[in-house]
């Protein structure tokens, strides 16, 4: 079996932008989900990135031939007990938009006075007609910002650090993040896998 097309289970333009990015070089078709007219949402009901992950790509693979490829991504503050964890997308509550999301997390983690440190983490799961061929998962460590920097990205970028080179992830080039954040990890070891379990790659 070889991959021509793919769908990428997300309505999120920030995530379908990375990931085609990421997945550029595979020479796959790749559609988001209102492009295929992919009826009902899968609700994240787990209680972790994988199980998201897992949910979306067996579901969303039951109603398409294509192979499904399920993204489940968010940011873990270590001060603040792994929060906002699978919840950072409805951290400041439903249909509150990225600034309000980070002004809610900064306010809380200052309350604190504890550390800021945090980590990025990406769970990928690749299903087909229902069925899970492969989960990854990927991470990239960094500080929490007192204030946001930068205009790139999206989500917690702009408050997300690398120290590695000195910038927020919304200061980063898209080829400096595709090589170092999490979501980069993660593709790059589904690929890898993916030539050496199947030869699908």
């Amino acid at each position: 079996m070889s991959i021509s097309h793919i769908v990428l289970a997300t309505r999120n333009a920030g995530k379908l932008r990375e990931l085609r990015s990421l997945l550029s070089e595979t020479g796959w078709r790749v559609h988001g989900l209102q492009e295929i007219a992919m009826p009902a949402e899968v609700e994240e009901t787990g209680a972790t990135f994988s199980e998201n992950a897992r949910r979306k790509a067996v579901a969303y693979s039951g109603r398409t031939d294509y192979p499904v490829l399920a993204d489940d991504s968010g940011l873990e503050v270590f001060a603040l007990g792994g929060r906002p964890g699978v919840v950072s997308a409805r951290y400041a509550g439903e249909g509150a938009g990225d600034a309000e999301r980070i002004a809610n997390l900064l306010a809380e983690l200052d309350q604190t006075h504890g550390g800021r440190d945090a980590r990025f983490v990406c769970a990928l799961a690749l299903a087909l007609r229902g069925h899970l061929l492969l989960e990854v998962e990927g991470e990239c460590r960094g500080v929490i910002a007192p204030e946001p920097r930068g205009r790139r990205g999206f989500g917690y970028d702009p408050v997300f650090f690398f120290p590695q080179l000195g910038k927020t992830f919304a200061e980063l080039s898209e080829e400096e993040k595709n090589a170092h954040s999490h979501r980069g990890h993660a593709v790059k070891l589904l690929l890898t896998r993916l030539a050496e379990q199947s030869g699908l790659g």
